[in-house]
């Protein structure tokens, strides 16, 4: 199974990601990580990327997308992968598609994780890490795992906010480039949407993100089938 999953910053698609990958024992591919690995290991790729990184440079696609298709070639991905982060928008969209084709990685399935965008970042600058164990779930502004007061719903531990998740222009910026229907993040989605209706081989699935984890993760499971 290749997946392509799309969805906003603080749409929880990390989370849903990870189901995914459980069910169908793919690997959970992440671009950013990717160009870490690149340069880290040193690869004549990743040597090219840190040259743009280090002038704060855009990577330019003609070493992005190498960079990813070399990725999904390898070994644990021999029966497929779920690819998170990338295209960011509709150029990369384009190339990435016809890169896939020109390897013969034919995508099964895309998903778009749907939220609104001021629900999107209120759930980003809700976010609260508990002192006592980060995995315990707390945001103000989800009924279901709001804290209580300013201690940790589970364990009533100290909570903290995270500076980044406080950092409003960076999330603006971030979810700007996302929800750009025309040029953007959405129009890469929707550039895959497009060819899923002409294309009768890719299924283009939509999920509600407003409800709880588990009720989208059972919505994501029915309609994966």
């Amino acid at each position: 199974m290749r997946i392509l999953f799309f969805g906003p910053n603080g749409s929880g698609k990390g989370t849903q990601g990870a189901k995914v990958k459980e069910k169908y024992k793919i690997p959970h591919i992440e671009s950013g990580v990717i160009f870490r690995d690149n340069i880290s290991k040193g690869t004549e790729l990743g040597a090219k990327a840190k040259s743009f990184i280090d002038k704060g440079d855009l990577v330019p696609d003609e070493i992005t997308i190498p960079m990813i298709l070399d990725r999904l070639k390898e070994a644990d991905c021999k029966e497929g992968w779920l690819l998170d982060g990338f295209p960011r928008n509709k150029t990369q969209a384009i190339k990435l598609d016809e890169a896939l084709n020109a390897a013969n990685m034919k995508l099964d399935v895309v998903i778009e994780l749907i939220l609104d965008r001021e629900i999107a970042k209120n759930r980003i600058m809700g976010r609260r890490v508990c002192v006592n164990d980060s995995n315990h779930p707390n945001n103000i502004f989800i009924d279901a795992i709001k804290p209580n007061g300013d201690k940790c719903r589970v364990c009533g531990g100290e909570l903290k906010a995270r500076s980044d998740d406080q950092d409003e222009d960076a999330i603006n910026k971030r979810h700007s480039i996302y929800y750009d229907a025309d040029t953007g993040t959405l129009a890469a989605s929707y550039y895959f949407r497009d060819k899923a209706k002409a294309d009768k081989g890719i299924r283009y699935i939509t999920l509600d993100g407003k409800p709880g984890v588990g009720e989208v993760k059972a919505e994501l499971m029915k309609k994966l089938g």
